[in-house]
């Protein structure tokens, strides 16, 4: 299911799979936020603002306005046995 980075909960991993506009692709891309790339938030702040993520190896701190400009695909993760 696609969803904007900021209501991914803590501790969910995600895809990146688009940008809002071109502006915020261009600032998060230099960041390692690209598309097909996994995300994974790390924590937010009792507002919601910042968020913390991790990103292509990195951590990485996002406002609020960001977050909400990325498009994820949540990953599910299941167990085969």
């Amino acid at each position: 299911m696609k969803k904007r980075l900021s209501e991914l909960r803590v501790g969910k991993t995600a895809v990146i799979t688009a940008f809002e506009n071109d502006d915020i692709f261009l600032k998060l891309m230099e960041m390692g936020c690209i598309p097909g790339e996994m995300v994974k938030v790390d924590q937010k702040a009792p507002l919601g603002d910042p968020i913390s993520i991790t990103v292509a190896g990195y951590h990485l701190s996002l406002r609020l306005d960001e977050a909400e400009m990325i498009w994820v695909e949540e990953t599910v993760i299941t167990e085969h046995g």
